[in-house]
């Protein structure tokens, strides 16, 4: 039977196992790290569980792709669907609510933004074209010969509405009226999910971000990494391997496709096909001189994703006792978000028993920020580094206490981290996070490597962000291993009968 080995229990490499397994191949998951879900992980610390970098949980609707997941797999999420506001958006001059509910929504923008109506009109009729396609097989860019002929097959007729905005970046649709606070106001959103403002994101991609709060979000019971857990439960109980504290090391390559992996701890492991839940420079790393041509030129000539600085934070419930639980903060409309301008902030539920001592509840606190600076300061003065960190921790403090009043005096745990400290604890080149800016449909990554045998899941491939885009990502790449696979095995099997 033909197995298949994947390179770290994130989202992406959890899904492609579990839809793997479910197709009859062995299945073998290696993971660094003594938890799943690398950037959607929850971790332990002094009786806390805090989420480690994705803290919004959506793609969970009637069609989301983690609902047909489950459908696919006959499991259940620990979930609790969010009825109210997915996240409130703090504004220096008002407050705004991304509300849930489509007519609430709309009563919402035009009582804060009056002038928008036309333009949401459009951001929605787009992003329903976009999400439609995502419940079909949208094979984008093309793997193979047969995704390519494959293609066409996932348009309709409504999608021909969309082309005149496949080249065109978000802010053409912006409505002329728009001022520093709108602007502000849409960037915010456009960069925690696509990872660009809105003068380099791609409109269609940008369209569908904003639509994120209403397409099913969740409170998942115990913290992100509920997800990855219920998939590692759903794996071993129907005879998948995952194994913890195994870091891959080292690839061995032979005639263009990877025959073995080997740990940390002297485990080897060959396989037909291996995943990687990796970036395209983490990859390059542990295929050293084996390293395509190909994939070398890409990490050279690509700029390196966001990182984030994060503030982990257990605090006095009795202080901090607001039901909403996610809060965008914007400290000032004029200048460029990230670096402690615009702060993504994160509160574990107060009915969930889990996430903190009683009493106490969790928070992540997050704002954008460039991997190189930070990298640089580390190694060249760590005492700036250290006064750097210092002064971005008190940038999020501050952006908590205007969203949360008395957060300073709630905060009885503070641990920051860097994208440094990030770097340590996921082992992603640099601490970064996020996956690529979605500026063009035309510059997403393909799962390709390079290698026959071997694909990448996660952020880093089409459609990139989110535990939602993830999914959706690791989904085609199932769908193209177990293609590949039948083929081969098919064909096998057909030739002994015919020689017998």
């Amino acid at each position: 039977m033909p197995h298949i080995a994947i390179i770290g229990a994130g989202i992406g490499g959890l899904t492609a196992a579990a839809l793997l397994l479910k197709q009859g191949w062995q299945v073998t998951v290696l993971e660094a790290s003594t938890y799943p879900g690398g950037c959607a992980g929850t971790f332990y610390h002094q009786g806390y569980r805090f989420d480690a970098g994705a803290t919004l949980a959506g793609g969970f609707d009637a069609n989301g792709p983690h609902t047909r997941l489950a459908e696919m797999l006959g499991l259940k999420w620990k979930v609790s669907p969010i009825h109210d506001a997915a996240w409130v958006v703090h504004l220096p001059e008002k407050t705004v609510h991304q509300y849930v509910e489509p007519d609430r929504w709309r009563d919402e923008y035009l009582t804060n933004f009056p002038y928008s109506e036309s333009f949401w009109h459009k951001q929605e009729q787009l992003a329903k074209i976009a999400w439609d396609i995502s419940t079909r097989d949208f094979p984008f860019p093309p793997a193979t010969l047969t995704e390519a002929l494959r293609l066409p097959l996932a348009l309709r007729l409504d999608t021909f509405s969309a082309a005149p905005y496949l080249l065109r970046k978000f802010r053409g649709l912006l409505p002329r009226q728009t001022d520093a606070e709108f602007k502000s106001f849409v960037d915010a959103q456009l960069l925690i999910s696509a990872q660009a403002i809105s003068d380099d994101a791609d409109a269609l991609y940008g369209s569908t971000v904003l639509d994120l709060p209403r397409r099913g979000v969740v409170h998942v019971h115990g913290g992100m990494g509920g997800i990855a857990e219920t998939l590692v439960d759903w794996l071993r109980a129907n005879g998948g391997q995952v194994c913890f504290r195994q870091q891959v090391t080292r690839l061995d390559v032979k005639n263009n496709r990877v025959t073995a992996a080997y740990t940390n701890k002297g485990m080897r492991v060959e396989a037909d096909v291996f995943l990687g839940n990796l970036t395209p420079w983490a990859l390059e790393k542990l295929l050293g001189e084996a390293a395509p041509t190909s994939l070398r030129r890409e990490v050279k000539r690509r700029s390196p994703m966001w990182g984030a600085f994060v503030m982990y934070a257990g605090l006095d419930a009795g202080i901090v006792n607001q039901t909403m639980t996610h809060h965008q903060v914007v400290m000032d409309v004029n200048k460029k978000l990230g670096e402690g301008n615009s702060v993504f902030i994160s509160l574990s539920p107060l009915d969930d028993p889990k996430r903190a001592p009683q009493g106490f509840r969790t928070a992540t606190l997050s704002t954008h920020t460039s991997v190189l600076a930070w990298d640089e300061l580390h190694k060249k003065d760590p005492a700036a580094y250290e006064e750097r960190k210092a002064e971005y921790a008190e940038k999020l403090m501050s952006a908590a206490e205007r969203a949360l009043p008395g957060f300073r005096k709630a905060a009885k745990l503070t641990m920051p981290g860097t994208p440094h400290t990030y770097e340590f604890f996921t082992r992603r080149p640099l601490g970064m996070v996020g996956g690529f800016p979605q500026t063009s449909l035309f510059h997403a990554r393909s799962p390709r490597t390079g290698l026959l045998n071997l694909w990448l899941v996660g952020d880093s491939i089409f459609p990139g962000q989110s535990t939602a885009g993830v999914t959706l990502g690791a989904m085609r790449v199932a769908r193209l291993v177990t293609d590949e696979l039948r083929r081969k095995y098919v064909n096998r099997h057909t030739s002994l009968r015919v020689a017998a």
